[in-house]
């Protein structure tokens, strides 16, 4: 599984926009079509919202992408 380190530029990120920020999606429509399949879970759960709000310290795995964000927050 490929890891990735994202780093937050605000508060939170949408989930979508995550997911195509880190080319896990090649668009934001691909990266809600993943979302709507199951395809994603957030801290081990699974997530249907396709802009829930991911903030530093969470997880995002999509196990069909074999890919794994750890999210973090900006340094200060």
């Amino acid at each position: 599984m490929n890891l990735i380190d994202f780093e937050l530029r605000g508060d939170f990120i949408p989930l979508d926009a995550l997911l195509k920020a880190t080319a896990v999606a090649h668009s934001g429509g691909a990266a809600k079509t993943l979302v709507a399949d199951g395809q994603v879970q957030v801290d081990g759960q699974p997530e249907s919202r396709k802009t829930c709000k991911i903030r530093a310290g969470q997880e995002v795995v999509v196990e069909a992408a074999h890919v794994r964000i750890r999210v973090h927050a900006p340094p200060l």
